[in-house]
């Protein structure tokens, strides 16, 4: 039995098949963890999802910004964007069960690899959140996003404001910091503002910001973080953090980690062995 970390898919699925076929995924045998973003700007959104619903629970999947989009757009929230490539999805004879399968979906997983925890997200957690405390917020997002309330919450979700984590907020805020958080977080300041504008590499930290994973006494610095959304980041192996997007709706790879089971080479952290396959660009940047 393999588990694997995959980064973000956006609708790549002939390159995610390349992939699989890559690493000799059997569902029957291996595990893998989708670190978010299966849908938009590649060509066969509606594959990818058919795909990793067929996995049944060997596809433990998180939801990225994207895969939100489309459930905004599912419930008349958002339009269309120019470069979205969601109509196979939204006219497909199944969407009923695309996007509710979709929306059962988590925002954070903690697992145990060879003894070590391994946090996933999509995009970042705050410096303020601990690797517990961020699975018992996601749960706060997960459960309207599966219940009766998402109509009214989608509309809410959007904007950065509030930019800062307090444990005060209530409601709609307090969702919409955990959301972009967890779905839109590249740079912070040290005291955990949020600054969304900027989406090039690390090194091209606003004044005062720094990459989140960076921030002086973060909390989840003694578990590994595991996250995609990055693609001007790409690939990064730290004993904290594993950052898995490569750029493959871009034109760039697709990636995905074998994580080490056995523990032998772990040194006191998750780590494993990087797969990669060539992308078609479906996108240019810009």
């Amino acid at each position: 039995m393999a588990l694997y970390l995959i980064g973000d898919v956006q609708g790549c699925d002939s390159a995610l098949q390349r992939l699989l076929d890559k690493i000799d995924f059997s569902p029957s045998r291996d595990t893998l963890y989708q670190l978010g973003d299966l849908v938009n700007r590649g060509p066969d959104s509606v594959g990818v999802l058919r795909r990793m619903m067929r996995y049944g629970d060997a596809a433990r999947c998180l939801l990225g910004n994207h895969d939100l989009h489309l459930l905004a757009i599912s419930q008349g929230v958002r339009p269309l964007h120019r470069n979205d490539t969601l109509g196979g999805v939204l006219g497909a004879p199944d969407r009923p069960a695309l996007l509710e399968w979709l929306r059962q979906q988590r925002l954070a997983m903690l697992e145990t690899i060879a003894g070590q925890p391994l946090l996933m997200v999509h995009a970042g957690v705050l410096p303020a959140w601990s690797a517990t405390n961020t699975i018992a917020l996601a749960a706060e997002v997960e459960a309207v996003l599966r219940g009766n309330e998402l109509h009214r919450f989608l509309p809410q979700m959007y904007g950065n404001e509030p930019a800062a984590w307090s444990d005060a907020l209530t409601g709609a805020p307090r969702l919409r910091v955990i959301v972009n958080a967890l779905t839109r977080l590249r740079f912070c300041a040290p005291d955990g503002t949020m600054e969304f504008a900027t989406k090039e590499g690390a090194g091209a930290a606003p004044a005062g910001y720094l990459p989140w994973f960076d921030a002086p006494g973060r909390h989840t610095a003694d578990v590994t973080v595991a996250f995609g959304h990055w693609s001007t980041l790409g690939w990064l192996a730290r004993p904290d953090v594993l950052s898995l997007d490569t750029g493959c709706v871009w034109g760039g790879c697709l990636s995905a980690l074998r994580l080490d089971t056995a523990g032998a080479a772990s040194g006191g952290h998750v780590s494993g062995e990087l797969i990669q396959v060539t992308c078609e660009q479906a996108q240019v940047p810009g």
